[in-house]
């Protein structure tokens, strides 16, 4: 059985920063893994400009941002294995993998970094009447195909869902010379960045069709149209209906942590992020794992993810030197209010030097309110927001040492 130090299980953003960070905090013996033929993750297909502006103080490409990560590995020895498949994680820290020269391969691991990603949701989830004609794509696969593979899907397109992704590809295919004919979106607000709804669609004409989605796919062997009508309470509303000639439906409806090997592992997850709960340091609830980026939570700029697995691999690193810490209580972070979900989830109580960053997401639209932090009833936080959105994440830096001695801690909107 192989021994390694810290085990990053990815190559992505997340995982190329997890590991260096492991490495600068003096683990010699860090292993990526990566099931790719490449590293980089997703940031390989997204050719588009505004990475980098918090991380290099630059607006790079995916490519670009990747690949600077990827040369900082590389000059600091960090070892990677690509189109290696992470089978199971036991709970022990056993890390099983499998890849074409090696056959099956077990390491045991002083700690383990989670970074395995995200993955879209497919149409057999979200219940579309219809056949099963060519031409349905998720926005990923998509935008893989036009920026990667050089083909086009199709020509005439219609986008259900405003996240992120389906936005860029909005853009991108009316570049490569197609009609976007509609954008819409089963909830009352965008799901993406307002930068992204002003460049990619404002800035093209495209129409975003908010409270509605697609009720009929017609075509058997390639969609020939697709009809979208107004949602209200959850169903779609009778005489709305809208049908556009098209030969593409590209699917963007959200994005979902891949978390089979945490569950393998023991690892609890969080029922509104379908990632696993994390304390400050980014451990799981099993001791030495630690997860961080969009297998933890789904995030919309890859600086945040890049800050956040730096701080999972200097703690990944730290336990590995020192082994676990003796058993500690932790304080519960409680989101109310507006407020749908925090990482962390709770903080140590002898975490009580530096500073913590809360990340969290609202549920909804909100103007002009005020974003709270509650000691055991004390306020401690009152900080005004002129607009906050479930697309956008909000992020609050606070010393710990101001949190010593709470039973729990409160994050909740005011006006």
């Amino acid at each position: 059985m192989n021994r390694i130090g810290v085990l990053v299980v990815g190559g992505g953003p997340a995982g190329l920063a997890a590991a260096l960070a492991a490495k600068e905090n003096g683990i010699d013996n860090v292993l990526i893994l990566e099931r790719d033929q490449e590293l980089g993750g997703i940031l390989n297909q997204c050719i588009h400009n505004g990475f980098g502006l918090h991380t290099f103080k630059q607006e790079l490409t995916g490519p670009e941002y990747a690949g600077r990560f990827i040369d900082r590995v590389k000059e600091a020895g960090i070892p990677y294995k690509l189109g290696t498949m992470v089978m199971d994680i036991r709970p022990d820290r056993t890390v099983l993998a499998m890849n074409r020269e090696e056959g099956m391969v077990e390491y045991a691991c002083d700690a383990v970094v989670l970074a395995m990603g995200c993955r879209e949701r497919p149409r057999g989830a979200l219940n579309i009447p219809g056949y099963r004609p060519a031409g349905i794509y998720t926005a990923g696969a998509a935008q893989r195909l036009v920026n990667m593979e050089g083909y086009m899907p199709g020509k005439e397109v219609v986008i259900l869902g405003s996240g992120d992704i389906g936005l860029i590809m909005a853009r991108r295919m009316t570049l490569e010379g197609a009609k976007v004919h509609v954008v819409a979106e089963l909830m009352p607000y965008s799901g993406g960045l307002k930068r992204n709804i002003v460049q990619c669609l404002d800035d093209f004409g495209i129409p975003l069709k908010l409270s509605h989605t697609v009720v009929d796919i017609q075509g058997k062997k390639r969609v020939e149209g697709v009809t979208i009508a107004r949602v209200e309470g959850g169903k779609p509303v009778p005489g709305t209906e809208i049908t556009y000639k098209c030969d593409t439906l590209l699917l963007s409806t959200g994005l979902i942590p891949e978390n089979e090997l945490s569950l393998s592992a023991g690892v609890e997850l969080s029922r509104i992020t379908s990632g696993p709960k994390v304390n400050e340091s980014f451990e799981t609830s099993v001791p030495g794992v630690f997860a961080c980026g969009n297998v933890l939570h789904v995030h919309d700029l890859v600086d945040y993810v890049s800050e956040e697995a730096a701080q999972a691999g200097k703690a990944a690193a730290e336990y590995a030197k020192n082994g676990a810490k003796p058993a500690c209580d932790t304080i519960p972070l409680i989101p109310t209010g507006g407020v749908r979900y925090t990482v962390p989830v709770a903080i140590r109580r002898d975490a009580n030097q530096g500073e913590v960053t809360i990340r969290m997401r609202v549920d909804n639209v909100y103007q002009n309110k005020y974003l709270c932090l509650y000691k055991d009833g004390e306020r401690l936080v009152r900080r005004k927001r002129m607009i906050m959105a479930p697309g956008e994440m909000e992020t609050l830096k606070i010393d710990l040492s101001k949190l010593a001695g709470a039973e729990q801690i409160t994050l909740r909107l005011e006006d």
